[in-house]
């Protein structure tokens, strides 16, 4: 079961607690699913109770243990355990992550974005400023993914050096043609120094890894290729996932979704948790979420990319082409997010 299908589970089981009654309040839309964090349990969790719990009158426990009722019983649910305040922790039963590989597989580059737009109007409207310019066109294309329909603005014409190296863009500028004056609603903490040596990816990393209220570091750290370097990892993690393709062919086999278990579940768990970190920076307004969850991803995927071909005279098995399909997902996943930051995923590095 993949953490779509799963989600959608999880509104099926709020569903049929409010159709019987149990519980009064307003099905939401998306019920987001991820990777238990510390002190959870299983394959993954889900807030839905906290959420409900209030429109409900009820305590986020009491709304857990009603759902945990309708959710044991789903199909490819083999637990529910209750955590924390009133965390449903979910657990699946076998496939090590072959559900989830033939997910985004099939997804592609779309992994994570939603299905259906979702009628949420966003206008994002930044000051005359590098780092604001470029945040606001990365924040343009996470919202985008989740549905919204969103129009960037800048109080003045942006700086042309910004487009030709930056690839920034912006719908408007100058005085609005609103009724009433646009709020600026993107402000970072301004970059200390021009970003455009570095050249667009480094550049733009520079300015999108730190958070927002963060000063970002406009420095040559960003170009050099050693492992110091988040946005080498990431990109280096990505060229290494297409080397393997590349190097399983030239051995005679591809890539088959199956079980991945063992030293690939941080792997799994990064990639499981893309739709809900994607969703995140939508909603908290912060693409540094992605960047980071990009370093996150990479480095479980530098640390198992040695097991995935076969070593000396072993022959390529079941397990080589399912670990093989899993650095396929990791390198969608990686190049996926690198391009809503407007960085550049190369295959070769």
């Amino acid at each position: 079961m993949t953490p779509v299908e799963l989600s959608r589970t999880v509104l099926r089981a709020v569903r049929r607690a409010v159709d019987a009654g149990e519980l009064v309040a307003p099905v939401p839309e998306r019920a987001q699913v991820a990777p238990p964090g510390p002190g959870g349990r299983g394959d993954y969790a889900t807030n839905v109770a906290l959420q409900l719990a209030r429109p409900a009158g009820r305590p986020p426990q009491e709304v857990a243990r009603i759902l945990r009722s309708h959710l044991a019983d789903a199909e490819g649910v083999t637990g529910v355990d209750i955590t924390g305040p009133g965390f449903l922790n979910i657990t699946l039963d076998g496939g090590g992550g072959q559900a989830l590989v033939a997910e985004i597989l099939r997804c592609g580059a779309r992994y994570g974005f939603v299905d259906e737009p979702t009628g949420e109007l966003v206008q994002l409207h930044h000051p005359r400023e590098v780092r604001a310019a470029v945040t606001a066109q990365a924040l343009a294309r996470i919202l985008r993914s989740q549905g919204a329909l969103v129009r960037t603005s800048c109080e003045d014409e942006p700086d042309p050096t910004w487009a030709a190296v930056l690839g920034v863009s912006v719908d408007a500028h100058g005085t609005p043609t609103a009724p009433v004056p646009l709020k600026v609603n993107v402000r970072p903490v301004p970059a200390g120094q021009d970003p455009t040596p570095l050249g667009r990816d480094a550049a733009r990393w520079a300015l999108l890894h730190p958070a927002s209220h963060d000063h970002p570091r406009i420095t040559a750290d960003h170009l050099v290729q050693r492992e110091t370097n988040p946005l080498f990892r990431v990109r280096y993690a990505h060229a290494r996932t297409r080397a393997l393709s590349r190097n399983a062919a030239a051995l005679g086999f591809t890539s088959a979704p199956g079980d991945v278990q063992g030293n690939a579940t941080l792997l799994v768990d990064a990639l499981a948790a893309h739709p809900h970190i994607l969703a995140t920076a939508a909603r908290h307004r912060a693409p540094d979420r992605l960047a980071r969850h990009l370093v996150t991803t990479a480095d479980a995927m530098l640390a198992v990319q040695h097991t995935v071909l076969p070593l000396g005279d072993e022959k390529p098995s079941a397990a080589h082409r399912a670990r093989l399909a899993l650095a396929e997902a990791a390198g969608t996943v990686l190049a996926g997010g690198l391009s809503l930051l407007g960085i550049d995923a190369p295959e070769h590095l």
